[in-house]
């Protein structure tokens, strides 16, 4: 088997399932006052202070890491949180982008639907047009959301210029930025980028699925800006009812500890595969660069062959791809993010996606280019 669709998930590291082994003999409740409880609260603030670590957080006073049952839900923890919080006494902005992941634009359709105003970003070519998000924001700007790496095509934003520019304009709004395919893939400070509240995965990390995480400043829950999304026991200081998963959080914090060890190999390793991913491609299959870019997501058009066709032909061999954002692919009509950094609906249909780890070698890369290239001419041999 040849792996190549880590931005979908990641295997399990080492560390994470050793850490969740040893969790699995905890079995209090970290909510309860004796000592099995305070056990197992211990292994929950062990992994906060990991991803605190991790987030280069150099002042966590001044933060809540709220753990969560994915990404997907400290999105939609975020969103809601802060558009419901209070009634507006004007027409609340949000300004995004339209090439978001669903878990996002998904909420704001709602909310839009509910009277806020949402703004959405051009990124064609897989940049913000600086301009064009300064004249967006203004008195009414509530929430400026806008990822750091686009799941999809790679492209990685200018979130630190980006929120420069909106608190310029309106030093109230909050900034929030969903870094699940950038953590731990790209150098990332929230403190020095000017972020509110950050959106985290675990398995997108090595770690396990089912567990997610929202950085958020503490100021916005001192000031009521953002209210809960689950009510109930008060658990996670109140921003997230219900019984935390204990083993999930420690595999969490296991795996925010590696990845952050590893960051700096990760960078100088991702440029060096990405190259001779590329330079083994044939020269009719297109590559769609964004103007920047984390290395690790390369998005790739092969004229005529459907990528629902290239994908099972390259399964039989061992070898998995992605046609797009695992969290779309079961909507029809998802596939807004293609023709949004710039290709034709009929490219959009004939893109992959190679998304690369840490552990991914040189000799997969080149035998995985070598049966892309065997499967396109073939391919493309049939439908002439």
């Amino acid at each position: 088997m040849i792996y190549l669709d880590n931005s979908a998930t990641t295997p399990l590291c080492q560390a994470a399932k050793d850490k969740m082994i040893d969790a699995m003999e905890v079995f209090g409740n970290p909510s309860s006052l004796h000592d099995a409880g305070l056990s197992a609260e211990k292994l929950v603030e062990e992994a906060r202070s990991s991803l605190f670590s991790a987030l280069t957080i150099r002042n966590p006073r001044a933060w809540e890491l709220i753990f969560t049952a994915s990404g997907s839900e400290a999105n939609n923890q975020l969103l809601f949180g802060v558009l419901r919080a209070k009634k507006f006494r004007f027409t609340p902005r949000v300004i995004t982008t339209d090439s978001e992941h669903p878990s996002v634009a998904e909420p704001l359709a709602v909310l839009e639907r509910e009277g806020v105003e949402v703004v959405r970003l051009s990124t064609k070519g897989g940049a913000i047009q600086m301009d064009e998000l300064a004249a967006a924001v203004n008195e009414n700007t509530v929430l400026v959301s806008i990822m750091t790496v686009n799941n999809e095509t790679g492209a990685k934003y200018d979130i630190q210029k980006a929120f420069r520019i909106a608190k310029a304009k309106n030093r109230n709004l909050i900034t929030h930025t969903d870094c699940v395919q950038g953590f731990l893939k790209v150098k990332f400070s929230p403190e020095l980028m000017g972020a509110d509240a950050v959106t985290v995965s675990s398995h997108k990390i090595h770690g396990p699925k089912g567990v997610g995480a929202l950085l958020l400043s503490k100021a916005l829950i001192t000031a009521k800006r953002v209210t809960p999304l689950i009510y109930g026991g008060g658990q996670e200081n109140g921003m997230r009812s219900g019984t935390e998963n204990v083993m999930g959080i420690a595999g969490f914090g296991a795996a925010a500890s590696v990845g952050a060890a590893s960051l700096a190999d990760f960078t100088v390793k991702m440029p060096e595969l990405r190259e001779i991913f590329l330079s083994h491609l044939h020269k009719d299959i297109r590559v769609n660069t964004p103007s920047d870019y984390a290395p690790h997501i390369i998005s790739i058009t092969l004229p005529k062959i459907r990528s629902e066709i290239m994908l099972h032909r390259l399964s039989e061999d061992g070898i998995y791809v992605s046609s797009g954002s695992a969290c779309a692919n079961n909507k029809k009509g998802s596939n807004y993010v293609l023709p949004a950094f710039g290709l034709t609906p009929a490219e959009a249909d004939t893109t992959l996606r190679i998304s690369l780890a840490y552990e991914t070698s040189k000799a997969d890369l080149i035998l995985a280019a070598e049966k892309l290239n065997a499967a396109y001419e073939s391919l493309s041999l049939v439908i002439n």
